[in-house]
């Protein structure tokens, strides 16, 4: 049961780690008109509120799927979101692009 707290703890601690660390490549690549570094920036903050949530939804103490369900059902748009990433992610590591003659 410690073990279980101290793990959230750690997973929240690391997704707000990412967090900053996403603002700060946000706020450089704004600064500095690097448009790929503010996707990174934004990248990172998405995944470490992500981290984040789901620590809090480990938290609540539910089945998996029953967190699972209930995160789906709460947040529609960002489970697509993740679906999508996730889909785009394997996508490109299974069909790589052909190069264009």
């Amino acid at each position: 049961m410690a073990e279980d707290k101290i793990k959230d703890i750690e997973s929240k601690v690391k997704g707000a780690a990412t967090d900053a660390k996403g603002h700060v490549k946000d706020a450089v690549g704004g600064l500095t008109g690097n448009v790929g570094m503010q996707a990174e920036g934004k990248f990172d903050q998405f995944a470490g509120h992500m981290q984040q949530d789901f620590a809090d939804l480990y938290e609540e103490g539910e089945g998996v799927m029953e967190k699972a369900a209930t995160f789906v059902r709460d947040k529609p748009l960002l489970s697509l979101g993740i679906v999508s990433a996730v889909g785009l992610i394997l996508g490109w590591l299974i069909f790589p692009r052909r190069k264009r003659s």
